[in-house]
């Protein structure tokens, strides 16, 4: 049988997994009840399996009938602070907790793909490495994992690296979507609190107004970015969270605010951050206040390695016909810490399009939304693309 029927036969016992991590999410990196279920999941599949120590991390080892190399294959596991908004039969049942980025489905696929490579081990030339990731929205995750060994879990480092993302939006049901090179942006933040002299609403000229100063600011970095950077390598600054003041007629000492900042190459990255804070001090001296900015480092841009994402694409093209592969003509704003593992090992990154029927993708509710809803339907194909990659890797094709 081939990955995608044998993913099929089993498409009952992952769709449950998934429901029943969906109904107790997690946040974070400690995430017990989730890896309780992972383990329990992958109880008696011949897996050499380690847990983590400053997360509750899951590596499993599938050592293939033949020697050869290794090949990691990644699933995140965390939630969000969502409270849900859905009417399911599994719906969340944790107010304030929801599986709002689809991580339930990528733990129940790659459970699937480690079931469906355990009941072919001897026909691999080499190792897999299961990567069961608790934190990645926003907590490191797998940069504690890669600190705790995951890449060397195998005996040596993988000679490639596969990750894996549905999206509740943006694509149709079941299309796959990659791109060679940059295929998600570095995120990083940007925090300035502007120091003035407070005093009454009546009479700003006797003080020294910060939250006029601050709006000038924000509007200030737009222009910035627009005449600064090229629209073919972009760069994003976003603020969204602005604070001062506690009533209508006080003009207070103080106002603070924060962005988020996304960009694609180091270059800009390193440039970025420069502008950003000769923009704030400038309008602040302007005004005769002070700006104190800091910026903080988040996750880097994930990069796809060119032939390791040919190789995805041409992968899923031979499993599941002409049409449900396309290259992405451009990269997402949004971050993954999957990047820190393709910073080590070359290796690849996909979306998989999870939008229900009769949703049109382009106005569903997107990742993150306490509405989103990711269909049952993807998750034995996200499974059997998962193990093709590894089967067809370590058989020396790529």
């Amino acid at each position: 049988m081939s990955f995608t029927e044998s993913a099929q036969d089993m498409r009952d016992e992952i769709v449950q997994l998934r429901h029943s991590l969906h109904t107790t999410p997690e946040i974070g990196l400690q995430l017990p009840r989730t890896q309780e279920k992972v383990l329990a999941a992958l109880d008696g599949l011949p897996l050499e399996i380690k847990t983590g120590t400053a997360l509750s991390s899951v590596t499993a080892v599938l050592r293939g009938g033949r020697p050869g190399p290794a090949v990691l294959l990644r699933g995140d596991m965390d939630a969000l602070p969502v409270t849900e908004k859905n009417d399911l039969p599994y719906v969340s049942r944790l107010a304030g907790q929801m599986h709002a980025c689809g991580h339930d489905l990528h733990t129940a696929m790659l459970v699937g793909a480690a079931r469906l490579l355990s009941a072919r081990r001897d026909e691999l030339a080499g190792d897999v490495v299961f990567m069961f990731q608790p934190g990645e929205e926003g907590h490191d995750g797998a940069k504690h994992m890669i600190a705790e060994g995951v890449l060397d879990a195998a005996g040596s480092r993988p000679v490639a690296a596969y990750g894996m993302h549905v999206v509740s939006s943006m694509l149709p049901l079941g299309l796959f979507a990659s791109r060679p090179g940059p295929i998600m942006a570095a995120a990083d933040t940007f925090s300035v609190t502007v120091r003035g002299r407070g005093g009454h609403g009546s009479s700003p000229h006797r003080s020294l107004d910060p939250i006029q100063a601050g709006c000038e600011m924000v509007a200030a970095l737009q222009s910035m970015v627009t005449r600064t950077f090229d629209v073919f390598d972009p760069v994003v600054v976003t603020v969204g969270s602005f604070h001062g003041g506690s009533k209508d007629n006080i003009i207070p000492d103080d106002a603070r605010f924060d962005a988020t900042v996304r960009t694609f190459s180091k270059e800009n990255r390193t440039l970025v951050k420069r502008r950003l804070v000769e923009v704030v001090e400038g309008v602040a001296a302007a005004h005769g206040l002070r700006a104190e900015a800091s910026f903080g480092m988040g996750y880097p841009v994930t990069v796809n390695d060119e032939s390791e994402a040919d190789f995805l694409g041409r992968t899923a093209d031979e499993l599941f016909g002409p049409g449900r592969y396309f290259v992405s003509p451009q990269p997402v704003m949004g971050s993954e810490d999957f990047s820190y593992v393709l910073d080590s090992v070359p290796g690849a990154f996909v979306f998989l399009g999870a939008c229900p029927p009769g949703r049109d993708p382009a106005t569903a509710p997107y990742n993150h939304s306490p509405e989103a809803v990711f269909d049952d339907s993807v998750l034995p194909d996200g499974a059997a693309l998962y193990a093709t990659l590894a089967h067809e890797r370590l058989a020396g094709v790529g």
